[in-house]
């Protein structure tokens, strides 16, 4: 990620730029830094690759970093995770993202509610300790999230404080349903007063703790409001106990204080458990990390932990064990469920030269793996990192929820101040003018807004990821559910991206058996595309294959050989105008084949200057199997599709045709796929692109979203903001339709929130809503939310 990282040196500024070679280059920086408004100096080191920068302290580290990207360069940057504890709402995690953002040395910081982590971009000499240290100066705590957690030892559950505070709330509440039915069982004011304090200042401390921690970092949270709110009611009941107490019982307020602690524990303690649910796909992935690998050294095998293994080790995979390490098969065979990775239901073939993916399970046999990958370069290991990355990531709609929630308690305070107010000269009576501005504090909770747009994110991307989707982050899942263009490539996306024998034509009186075993003869010892095609047919189709001698390549036309004493040539037509032939009635078969992309190769049997036609053989790239039904799937969802190939117009056209892909562009250089990409979109479309080689890359750059086949190269993988972990096109749609379903929950969880705040808020103050129920609708809020994300769960391909 290219961003620059200012750290301060007195009055100055530190830069590591990245990506510079010549002192033309370090020039060219300084340049531009220094036409930066309120930069007064740019001085830059080629051999240190620092710019020290002097500037006002109004610049920025983004308006620095869009002048060094500007020059055409970047920065070295890394990124550190933290585990926050104590947050509780919207307000909170933004308060920590401001935090974190005022260290020397941080250039960006983000901070997920729901998964209660903090991401960090430093620079590698900014300390951990300086980043915990900013959080526990904000109100919480952290630790990196690579420490493991303090053992817990003999603790409670947690579900503990919800019971023993529902125990002591229950016979405060019980009276006030009891009237309903006329029945009076009003407990003695002193005994509410003993039920309901250590619920308040015991079970309710936490309320208090992150309040004055707010309050010392002049801002507010959701506990800030419970503590003001539950306080309020019960110091207003200790103080009519201890005034009217003599003269009779008066209407005490104790119900509503313990109640709404304790309905509110209630709903971050349900909270809780649902948020976990939603991590549920990182736990999966973990799990399939082995501990231990059985590697063969000297001849001997034994157990190490998977640390140990070193790229080229062999490594024994038993019938039942999963596999280790990522890795090449050197010897035996089998079958090997990847389900978990690539979402593939169906055990997948595994022989000598096949890779196999550590995390995999072996079935029946024994295989021998050569590894090739180790610890963070593994498959595993990257789609871990991706799923981590799309669920710590913000929606940019999160944008907007950060800028209500900033402002959020502050206006609530005001609007529980005015309540009491209008409720106290209006109608005299403060005991009701201060219940009301209770009801205000209690249900006005940022905390459905905060757990919105995040708790649907992550479980929209975790169960993507388990049938092979992979999110790179939330932008790119934003994106995705407003495509309305796919551009595909053909090569190894639609098609299979090898060549197969499409037509055998004999001549004469030659069976196409004779000529398909007499080109097999030839190409017995080839490892060309076309003769492994020409192999893989004569296989299937059990055709004998007859010994060959004096085979000898002939070089850019073809193979000769011996065969059963006939002198045979296989070879171009280039190879055919050469020796003379006369194609005959094969030279109709040859154009309308030709037309249809189809690479030709003929068979000719030589006797001395003499040449006879035995036949003729096509090869075309198989059109894969589900590539129809993707298409299909697409055009049903109103998304229209485009094929952008580099291949020749004819075999573009047929597998268009094949296909149902209207608008076909072939013949098309890598930059063009860009620039066609470019000019849909200029046009107003949102465009996906799906490729998976090397010249790709471009293409998927240019995208509103790119689609990387799996299989496909690095840059592809590296470039696209979505990654498809098999090689099917069906799994476009698919994405498309759980980015739409992931959306649509985020659309429904902000408009519950939003319309929950904006119904309760005035009900409250018009004194229509008791605190109690308030309370109950505050928590049921924020579990609605992460339960509806939840359901995103269900969904399958």
């Amino acid at each position: 990620m290219n961003t620059v990282v200012p750290v301060p040196v007195g009055h100055g500024i530190r830069i590591q730029v990245t990506g510079m070679s010549c002192a033309s280059c370090a020039s060219r920086v300084e340049k531009t830094l220094k036409a930066v408004p309120g930069v007064h100096r740019a001085d830059v080191n080629l051999a240190t690759e620092q710019a020290t920068v002097e500037a006002d302290a109004g610049v920025g580290a983004d308006v620095l970093a869009a002048a060094v990207r500007k020059a055409g360069y970047g920065v070295a940057t890394t990124e550190t995770s933290l585990q926050v504890e104590g947050m509780s709402c919207a307000s909170c995690a933004g308060r920590v993202e401001k935090a974190l953002r005022k260290v020397p040395g941080v250039s960006g910081a983000t901070v997920n509610l729901a998964t209660e982590k903090a991401t960090v971009t430093t620079l590698s000499t900014v300390a951990v300790s300086d980043l915990t240290a900013a959080i526990q100066k904000a109100g919480y705590t952290s630790r990196p999230v690579t420490d493991a957690p303090p053992a817990p030892g003999r603790r409670l559950p947690e579900w503990w404080p919800v019971a023993v505070s529902a125990v002591l709330a229950l016979p405060l509440v019980a009276p006030m349903l009891l009237q309903w039915f006329g029945i009076d069982g009003m407990l003695d004011g002193w005994l509410q007063l003993a039920l309901a304090t250590p619920v308040q200042f015991w079970l309710g401390a936490r309320f208090y703790r992150s309040g004055w921690k707010a309050l010392r970092a002049r801002t507010g949270n959701m506990d800030l409001l419970v503590a003001l709110g539950t306080s309020a009611a019960y110091g207003l009941s200790v103080y009519l106990l201890a005034r009217h107490a003599a003269h009779g019982m008066p209407h005490l307020y104790f119900e509503a204080s313990a109640a709404v602690i304790t309905l509110v524990l209630l709903g971050k303690w349900l909270e809780t458990r649902a948020k976990r649910e939603t991590v549920d796909a990182i736990r999966a992935l973990t799990a399939l990390r082995p501990t231990t690998a059985r590697v063969r050294r000297d001849g001997m095998e034994r157990d190490i932990p998977v640390a140990q293994v070193q790229l080229g080790d062999l490594v024994v995979v038993r019938p039942g064990d999963r596999v280790a390490v990522d890795g090449e098969v050197a010897e035996g065979c089998s079958h090997v469920d990847e389900s978990l990775i690539t979402g593939e239901s169906l055990p997948v073939a595994k022989a000598v030269g096949d890779a196999v993916t550590g995390g995999s399970v072996n079935a029946e046999g024994t295989l021998l793996v050569t590894t090739t990958a180790i610890g963070a370069e593994t498959t595993l290991a990257r789609i871990i990192r991706l799923v981590e990355s799309a669920q710590a990531a913000k929606a940019p709609i999160q944008r907007l929820v950060d800028r209500v929630s900033a402002v959020f308690v502050p206006v609530v305070l005001g609007i529980a101040l005015l309540t009491f107010l209008a409720w106290a000269t209006t109608t005299g009576n403060w005991e009701t003018a201060l219940i009301n501005a209770v009801s205000v504090l209690v249900i006005a909770c940022p905390c459905a807004l905060g757990l919105a747009t995040p708790t649907a994110i992550m479980a929209g991307t975790g169960v993507a990821a388990r049938h092979g989707i992979l999110i790179k982050d939330a932008e790119a899942l934003e994106v995705a559910h407003a495509v309305t263009v796919v551009a595909f490539d053909k090569t190894g996306t639609l098609t299979e991206g090898k060549p197969a024998l499409a037509a055998v034509e004999p001549a004469g009186s030659t069976t196409p058996g004779e000529v398909l075993a007499w080109a097999a003869a030839l190409q017995q010892s080839s490892s060309h595309p076309l003769a492994l095609a020409v192999l893989d047919r004569v296989r299937t189709d059990g055709i004998p294959v007859p010994p060959a001698r004096d085979t000898r390549a002939l070089p850019g036309r073809g193979v000769q050989g011996t065969v059963h004493g006939q002198v045979l040539t296989l070879g171009s037509s280039r190879l055919l105008r050469e020796l003379q032939v006369d194609p005959g009635a094969l030279a109709n078969d040859a154009e309308r084949l030709e037309r249809d992309g189809r690479t030709l190769s003929w068979l000719v049997r030589q006797y001395g200057d003499r040449a006879e036609l035995l036949g003729l053989l096509a090869f075309g790239d198989t059109v894969k199997a589900t590539a129809r039904n993707a298409v299909d799937r697409l055009h049903g969802l109103g998304i229209r599709t485009v094929m952008l190939t580099g291949d020749n117009r004819g075999s573009a056209d047929t597998v268009a045709r094949e296909l149902g892909i209207l608008d076909v562009r072939a013949e098309v250089l890598p930059g063009d796929k860009a620039a066609a990409v470019q000019a849909l979109r200029a046009s107003g479309e949102v465009v996906a692109f799906v490729g998976d080689g090397l010249n790709d890359g471009p293409a998927l750059a240019a995208a509103s979203c790119g689609f990387a086949m799996a299989g496909g190269t690095d840059v592809a993988t590296e470039t696209a903001g979505v990654t498809l972990m098999r090689g099917d096109p069906r799994l476009v749609a698919d994405a498309i339709d759980v980015s739409r379903r992931t959306w649509a929950k985020i659309r429904q969880n902000l408009g519950w929130a939003f319309a929950y705040n904006v119904l309760g808020i005035p009900l409250a103050a018009f004194g229509l809503l008791s605190p109690v129920v308030a309370g109950a609708a505050m928590a049921f809020s924020s579990v609605s939310v992460v339960a509806n994300a939840l359901l995103l769960r269900r969904w399958h391909p």
